[in-house]
């Protein structure tokens, strides 16, 4: 049988010594607005759903959708709605077998972010 212990040294990367770099953390923020989304999603099939329910069913899902909490539940939303798909996007191209070394992996994590802020900015602004 091998010997699992090899001495004093960790079995993988521990927080304390591993340095995250932005395309994990670009990764891993990917994942949560994916999963965000789908809240926002199931709020707004509450609000139709309150809609063909009648007037008092909808009248509080609008309160509730209206609201200040709302309002930062649907902004977050759009945020997400506008990193989600440029960072699947950029998924689209590494799949491609472009912008795979460092410092293009790097520049694409950081033009989502900015890219997404703006977007979600002219949105919430604009439209």
């Amino acid at each position: 049988m091998a010997d699992v212990n090899r001495g004093d040294r960790p079995l993988s990367p521990h927080l304390s010594i591993y340095r995250p770099q932005l395309t994990s953390i670009t990764s891993i923020f990917t994942r949560l607005t994916g999963n965000a989304l789908i809240l926002g999603a199931l709020l707004i099939v509450w609000w139709f759903v309150a809609l063909a329910a009648g007037p008092d069913a909808y009248a509080r899902a609008n309160g509730f959708m209206t609201s200040w909490f709302g309002d930062l539940i649907m902004f977050g939303s759009v945020a997400c709605l506008w990193y989600h798909t440029l960072a699947g996007v950029r998924h689209l191209i590494w799949d491609s077998g472009r912008m795979l070394d460092v410092q293009s992996s790097e520049r694409a994590g950081q033009l989502i972010i900015l890219v997404s802020v703006l977007l979600t900015i002219f949105t919430v602004v604009v439209l």
